[in-house]
C-alpha cells in the first residue's frame, strides 16, 4: 500500500520515465526491440489490436496501420495522466481508462493482437490479466504477443542501475526501491508458469543475445503466444 504522496510520485516517475525513453537516443536500441518484436510477429491481416499498459502511446510510433487497423486499435492504459497523453498525439485510436486485471467491455474473441509491452511484469493479479486476454483473443487467428524484462539478472540490474534508478534520484530523495519493488513483481518463469494453461509458447527471442537464450546475460525476451482452445 502507498501512502497518497508515494502515490503521486509513483504516477509521476511512471511518466518521468517514459518520457526519458522517448527522448534519449542511448535507450533507442532496447525500444526498437520492445516495440518492433510485436509488430513483426502480428497475424498476417490483422484487423483488431487490444494494447495493454499503453503508456504514453509510445508503441505506435512503430506500427504501419491501415485505416481499417487504427480504427481497431485499442489503447488501454491505468493511469489517466498518460491516458490524456496519448488521446492527444493518437487521437484515430481508441484511448481506455481501466484495469487489465479486470473484465474489460468487449465480446468473447473480439481481438486479433493483445500487446503486452513490460506490462505483465508488473501486474499483481497476473491469473486474471492472463484469463482475460484469453477471452478477449480470437482462438484461431489471435496472437499474444509480449515482451518481458529479465528482472532479478545480472544484466537488467546493472541496466536499471544505469538508466532509470539515476533518473529516479535526479527528481525524489526517497529510496528508488520505494518504486522498483512494487512494480516489477513477477519474474519471467512466474509469468510463463501462469500463461502455460492458457497459451502455447509459439517463438521467443531474447535481446541483447538471441544466440544466447539465457536470463543472466539478456535484458529482454518477446514471446509469440497462441490462445489454448480452452484454458484450464
Amino acid at each position: 500500500q502507498l501512502t497518497p504522496e508515494q502515490q503521486q510520485r509513483n504516477h509521476e516517475f511512471m511518466r518521468l520515465w517514459h518520457e526519458e525513453l522517448a527522448r534519449r537516443p542511448r535507450y533507442g536500441v532496447v525500444e526498437r526491440f520492445n516495440h518492433l518484436f510485436p509488430v513483426r510477429h502480428s497475424p498476417k491481416e490483422f484487423r483488431t489490436t487490444i494494447e495493454i499498459g499503453a503508456g504514453l502511446g509510445e508503441h505506435l510510433e512503430y506500427e504501419q496501420l491501415t485505416p481499417e487497423q487504427e480504427a481497431g486499435y485499442y489503447c488501454n492504459e491505468y493511469r489517466e495522466n498518460m491516458a490524456a497523453e496519448i488521446r492527444r498525439r493518437f487521437p484515430r485510436v481508441r484511448t481506455v481508462v481501466g484495469d487489465c486485471q479486470q473484465r474489460m467491455d468487449f465480446t468473447d474473441g473480439f481481438f486479433d493482437r493483445y500487446i503486452a509491452v513490460h506490462v505483465l511484469e508488473h501486474l499483481p493479479n497476473l491469473p486474471a490479466a492472463i484469463r482475460e486476454a484469453h477471452r478477449l483473443l480470437n482462438k484461431t487467428t489471435g496472437r499474444l504477443l509480449v515482451v518481458v524484462p529479465t528482472e532479478g539478472s545480472p544484466a537488467y540490474s546493472l541496466a536499471r542501475k544505469l538508466s532509470a534508478e539515476r533518473l529516479w534520484y535526479r527528481h525524489y530523495t526517497a529510496p528508488y526501491v520505494e518504486f522498483y519493488g512494487r512494480e516489477h513483481i513477477n519474474l519471467v518463469p512466474e509469468i510463463l508458469a501462469e500463461l502455460d494453461p492458457w497459451f502455447t509458447v509459439e517463438s521467443r527471442s531474447c535481446f541483447p543475445l538471441p544466440f544466447l537464450p539465457f536470463f543472466f546475460c539478456n535484458l529482454c525476451i518477446g514471446y509469440v503466444l497462441r490462445p489454448r482452445a480452452t484454458g484450464s
